[in-house]
């Protein structure tokens, strides 16, 4: 723990120091926020390159007196980000991106231990999730973290008002920059939003590895089952189909791939997985991924294929990837039989199981994913956001890229982390890269 108490140092202290009473808040327990703490701080020794980001921040300031507005999964990743942020002057207020990601001692230790204003509580109902990002935007927030689009989308919707303080924002995945570049497209987004998940230093390392790991981890927790021999159904073979297809593998699944992009289905056939349409793959199914970022991937014919005690788990963003609706019309009352695992006894005699209500399994059912991996995709956020702050002319409303410069620099900083030291380039290969008229 040495090394994660080290990384917070004076700023850790100055900000213990403010009082939870002058912290807006609704969590819930402040009693958890010791265990919090330490969940913080060992999480923080994975996360070295936001620690050299949050000693630049707290010696430069570069975020004095900015207000963000944040709406994140709650977990103790975010809230060394929200300490990073904090150590650069901004005033942070945090709600939860998903209603079953919080965690709830979490959520207390940055309300009591440090100041940041959060709104959010595991398990909490569609209404509550709603009240708590208008509780976000209640602040005037200028900058806006979202995961998800849930927070712009209200602020585009509902609480148009909102929108006179904002300058900028950035978006953590890919479900949520679909949303936006939509928003976009209809002309109807109102300032610029960087999409931290575009980033290769993000999407290349986070979707890839953390949700590999992360996911399997969430269905292994819920289920305890066995997933050597099993047939693993993989729905979507983007980044985070990558992942989980990989890292199946390795747990000595049978992998199968469904796709409906035939530039990503042969480059699964190339990577060794077998691909089929989600009809062929339903009937021999153990276990179903679902990655997609789209709606009602699982449906009808495929709910009908499964065979008896198949295992339906969702890592997409929404839980919409899963139709629920159908699968609940097809059985009775499900039952709760393990945490987070419904039994949906259908009219037919088959039982199917549902995990994390269809929610994300790796946050629903585990603990998301590893701090080290989380390094860099908040190590982006930070500095994007520094970036919004600073730029000018302030850029028009769009959805932007991470800037080459930073994501190059979140790289260098984490192998640096990892003590891997890279070649560069000499003057001479460096024109050459730069030239047109070398040949044979």
């Amino acid at each position: 723990m040495d090394t994660a108490r080290n990384s917070f140092g004076a700023e850790e202290e100055r900000m213990s120091e403010r009082s939870s009473s002058r912290t807006a808040a609704a969590i819930a327990d402040i009693q958890l926020a010791e265990a919090g703490k330490r969940r913080v701080q060992w999480a923080a020794r994975e996360m070295p390159v936001l620690r050299q980001i949050q000693e630049r921040f707290a010696h430069e300031r570069p975020l004095a007196a900015l207000r963000i507005g944040a709406c994140l999964h709650v977990t103790a990743e975010t809230a060394n980000l929200a300490i990073a942020l904090q150590a650069g002057g901004a005033e942070v207020h945090l709600c939860a991106s998903n209603p079953l990601s919080t965690q709830d001692d979490v959520a207390a230790a940055l309300v009591a231990e440090y100041g940041v204003s959060v709104y959010a509580v595991k398990g909490e109902d569609d209404a509550t999730y709603y009240a708590h990002i208008n509780a976000v935007l209640d602040a005037a927030p200028q900058v806006t973290l979202d995961d998800g689009a849930d927070l712009v989308a209200t602020l585009h919707s509902k609480r148009r008002e909102a929108l006179a303080t904002v300058i900028g924002g950035t978006e953590e995945t890919t479900t949520g920059v679909i949303r936006l570049r939509a928003l976009a497209a209809a002309g109807a987004l109102a300032y610029p939003i960087i999409a931290v998940n575009d980033a290769d230093t993000k999407h290349l390392f986070d979707n890839r590895y953390g949700t590999g790991q992360s996911t399997l981890d969430g269905i292994i927790r819920a289920t305890n089952v066995l997933l050597a021999g099993k047939v693993l159904v993989v729905c979507g073979y983007g980044w985070c189909g990558r992942g989980v297809a990989a890292r199946g593998r390795g747990l000595g699944a049978r992998v199968v791939v469904t796709e409906v992009d035939p530039l990503r289905a042969l480059e699964a056939l190339m990577d060794g997985f077998e691909v089929r349409p989600l009809v062929e793959a339903a009937p021999i199914g153990d276990v179903f991924v679902t990655v997609t970022g789209d709606k009602h991937v699982i449906d009808k014919a495929a709910i009908e294929a499964m065979k008896d005690g198949a295992v339906l788990a969702n890592s997409g963003h929404f839980n919409h990837e899963i139709n629920l609706p159908t699968l609940a019309a097809m059985a009775k009352p499900p039952r709760k039989v393990r945490p987070f695992v419904e039994e949906y006894h259908l009219n037919d005699g088959r039982r199917l199981y549902l995990l994390a209500e269809g929610r994300l399994v790796n946050l629903g059912a585990a603990e998301g994913h590893p701090a080290s991996v989380m390094d860099m995709s908040f190590a982006n956020q930070a500095l994007a956001v520094e970036y919004l702050v600073q730029a000018d002319p302030c850029p028009a409303p769009s959805v932007l890229p991470v800037p080459r410069a930073i994501d190059q620099a979140v790289a260098r900083l984490k192998l640096e982390a990892m003590g891997v030291s890279i070649d560069r380039l000499t003057q001479e290969q460096d024109r050459y890269l730069h030239s047109w008229d070398s040949g044979t």
